[in-house]
């Protein structure tokens, strides 16, 4: 059987490795123009904190791919290869001066080992009027050390790895039993997706060895220990399609930062990074049937996680491949 994945982000990585531990005779490929550092995963600090307002097709399914993501990360965490992965555990802090409802978040306080109520104390431990807080205890995936050993462990399975600008499906026509299709953002191109939205992202990455805490507070401010340095951000920036730095982002999040956490003043920078999120509402990952002449290409897409591609990619891919298996099975039109 010869199974195909278009792209290398997380998206597409997790689902490859899935693909492989469910067809285990099968080949799987990847199809990209874009690996590793120079993906849209790569600018994420990585923290499993799945947004309020993540969306699958319904809300039984986006819990299902919330819990599966944990389980996933969680399982790595476990083994000896975590800190090869990248993968580690990580408690945090979210303060509010404005609004309860900023703290809490339905879909992972039942999931993660802690999430509780701020004391009185803790909201005292950063500058700041802050009324309202949570503590919680998650895990943290960096990508710039997950996607090589991701990579690494699906060629040592036999996967095969093309780098090409994929511009149509009908390049893939013919030449695999199913396709799964994780292209991100490049699916607002692909698939004519006019669903898909780039929302921007700038991280400013700085060495900062004494943080051990994540810290989220109001106007997108985080703080967030990884194993390359400590990420700080952010910004959300619909619709933008620019991907250089800009000053004022670089100014407004050192401020917002060093603000929350005055050691941080003077703290090196590492290096600075702009991601543009492939964001769609709902998270599409459903199958579809495209016809060509001489017949039909099984499809099951995989994008537009938005911010929370790194959190809940195993969850999505995991879903993904059952569907594989349903319209591998399907000789009908879905």
């Amino acid at each position: 059987m010869q199974l195909c994945v278009i792209g290398a982000g997380v998206i597409g990585l997790t689902t490859a490795l899935e693909l492989q531990q469910e067809y285990g005779n099968a080949t799987v490929t990847i199809v990209a123009d874009r690996f590793e550092q120079d993906t849209c995963s790569d600018v994420a600090a990585g923290l499993f904190r799945p947004g309020t307002s993540f969306c699958g097709p319904s809300e039984d399914i986006t819990r299902k791919w919330i819990s599966d993501a944990y389980r996933y990360w969680d399982d790595i965490r476990k083994t000896e290869d975590a800190s090869n992965a990248g993968v580690t555990q990580l408690s945090g802090y979210i303060f509010s001066s404005t609004d309860p409802a900023i703290v809490r978040n339905h879909y992972i306080e039942k999931v993660l080992p802690l999430y509780r109520a701020a004391t009185e104390q803790e909201l005292t431990l950063c500058p700041g009027d802050w009324k309202y807080g949570s503590f919680f205890t998650t895990v943290l995936t960096e990508c710039r050390l997950f996607q090589p050993w991701a990579t690494k462990r699906f060629l040592r399975r036999g996967g095969r790895i093309v780098t090409e600008c994929l511009e149509s499906f009908q390049r893939l026509y013919g030449k695999f039993d199913a396709v799964v299709n994780c292209s991100g953002l490049g699916a607002k191109k692909l698939c004519n997706d006019y669903k898909l939205v780039p929302i921007r992202g700038q991280v400013i990455k700085v060495k900062a060895p004494w943080v051990k805490t994540a810290f989220y507070a109001d106007y997108d401010t985080y703080i967030i220990p990884g194993f390359q340095g400590v990420t700080l951000g952010g910004c959300r920036n619909f619709d933008s399609y620019n991907t250089n730095l800009c000053r004022h982002d670089t100014a407004a999040i050192r401020e917002r930062c060093e603000a929350l956490l005055p050691s941080l003043k003077g703290a090196p920078v590492i290096r600075e990074a702009v991601g543009l999120r492939p964001h769609r509402d709902p998270v599409r990952v459903e199958p579809e049937w495209m016809e060509f002449a001489g017949g039909k290409l099984k499809v099951v897409h995989n994008y537009g996680h938005g911010g929370y591609g790194v959190t809940t990619a195993p969850g999505t891919a995991i879903y993904a491949t059952r569907l594989v298996t349903e319209v591998l099975k399907s000789n009908s039109k879905l």
